[in-house]
């Protein structure tokens, strides 16, 4: 208990510490805006510009906003931009200040900018928001803040902010100012975003319970697994310290094949799990659609969500979406070839780890097959390999019948990891509803029937 107790109080630690920092950062933001008001209505003020109202130190603060802002060496204009982004969800009272009416046209103020929705009696800040906050009359400082809202800015490269193209004709800067869900999950409660698996995100975490230990396989698959792991552990000090940055392009590819049930799902956990990294099962049937353009929309949603993030994304069945190219000759046909063509270049532009699982090599475009950095063959385990997993699937607690003799049923079935998982479920399941903790030797001869039966090969 004292160890659970400890981590509850790191945990509360840590959020006081977010709250405290959030707190100083939203007292500034308050300073700011009444001295725009101020400055802009010619009242008197205590400082003639906004720049002179420095932000609170983030040096040496253990907060995650914090560390947030030390990541982008975020300046004080970011810093602004994103506090106001943020007081719709913290102090939504500090923007009431915006409320007030123009009496010479018995009117908001256009140049504050903001919406008013339904559900919410608040102003909602919009890009035109900050904007006057930071720029006032200045139509130098307010051209040079354009640049904050682009394509090209890290709160747009990382998806930190989440702006809506305004409806056409309207200017850009009437795009709502909000936060994108996961920066929003990682602000206010100080911990990663792990997206929720949904139409919007057709992906799915996926993890283990198990450790290398229990991974079987041949040591020329494990020597180029191990590969994998040398990227994702020194991939940087490549890039970086030796200058390859230039010549290698970021993210690695890898194509996991062989039967099913060989470990490539376990694989590619084992290497999540091992480097701290979440595992993203892509769903493929919820990606793939037969309406034209949609499948590239689908796409775009896990890659966009994933980009810079430190993530595996791993596709099973990739031969649907992976495979090879059809003859044009129809349109439905080029529109097809057109969604690869944008997959392959995603896939190729993606700066983290990409693992396809497939049955067949074969079924694979060749077009990415040669951007592939490893293609690793999973075959079905030998007489050795099917032994261990044998020994390491039945647990203790499973007692063997007399006669069951792990090496004769490693030689005598060629049969796959996943298999022999399936075997154990059935055979325990018949010990218990026999209400025994012992395995006979007839359940596992008949799971194994089973098991060919459904691979559908000839016993």
């Amino acid at each position: 208990m004292d160890g659970q107790t400890d981590i509850r109080d790191m945990e509360i630690g840590q959020s006081t510490a977010n709250a405290l920092t959030l707190e100083r950062e939203l007292a500034w933001l308050n300073e700011l805006l009444h001295t725009r008001i101020a400055l802009y209505f010619g009242q008197e003020t205590a400082v003639s510009d906004i720049s002179q109202l420095s932000p609170p130190p983030v040096e040496g603060d253990s907060s995650g906003y914090a560390a947030l802002i030390r990541q982008f060496a975020m300046n004080d204009a970011e810093r602004a931009i994103l506090i106001l982004a943020l007081t719709p969800y913290l102090r939504p009272q500090l923007l009431d200040i915006f409320f007030a009416r123009n009496e010479a046209y018995d009117k908001n103020f256009t140049e504050f900018g903001g919406i008013r929705k339904n559900n919410h009696s608040g102003f909602l800040p919009t890009c035109e928001t900050a904007v006057f906050m930071l720029a006032g009359h200045d139509l130098g400082k307010r051209l040079h803040l354009l640049a904050y809202f682009s394509q090209d800015h890290f709160f747009q490269q990382h998806h930190i902010l989440d702006l809506h193209q305004p409806d056409r004709g309207e200017p850009p800067l009437s795009s709502l100012l909000t936060l994108s869900p996961e920066y929003m999950h990682l602000i206010t409660r100080d911990e990663p975003f792990r997206p929720d698996y949904s139409m919007d995100f057709p992906a799915r975490r996926i993890e283990t319970a198990l450790d290398w230990e229990d991974l079987v396989l041949e040591t020329g698959v494990r020597e180029e697994v191990e590969d994998i792991r040398l990227w994702i552990d020194h991939s940087i000090t490549l890039m970086e310290d030796w200058g390859l940055k230039k010549r290698v392009k970021r993210g690695f590819r890898s194509l996991f094949y062989g039967p099913p049930g060989t470990g490539k799902t376990l694989t590619a956990c084992l290497l999540g799990k091992a480097s701290a990294m979440d595992v993203y099962r892509v769903d493929l049937s919820m990606l793939v659609s037969k309406y034209i353009g949609e499948t590239e929309k689908n796409l775009a949603k896990v890659f966009d969500q994933a980009e810079n993030k430190d993530w595996i994304l791993f596709f099973d069945e990739a031969d649907s979406l992976f495979g090879k190219r059809t003859q044009t000759s129809s349109s439905n046909d080029r529109y097809a070839n057109q969604e690869v063509a944008y997959l392959l270049q995603r896939v190729e532009d993606f700066p983290g780890i990409i693992i396809l699982a497939t049955n067949l090599k074969s079924n694979i475009d060749e077009a990415f097959a040669r951007r592939f950095q490893s293609m690793i063959y999973f075959p079905m385990p030998g007489p050795e390999q099917r032994e261990a997993l044998w020994q390491s699937t039945f647990p203790p607690q499973c007692k063997l019948e007399a006669g069951i003799d792990m090496r004769r049923l490693a030689e005598k079935h060629e049969i796959s990891g996943g298999a022999i998982t399936n075997v154990l479920r059935y055979c325990a399941l018949r010990a218990i509803s026999r209400g025994e903790s012992t395995i006979l030797l007839k359940d596992i001869e008949t799971a194994i029937l089973r098991e060919f039966k459904k691979e559908g090969k000839a016993v």
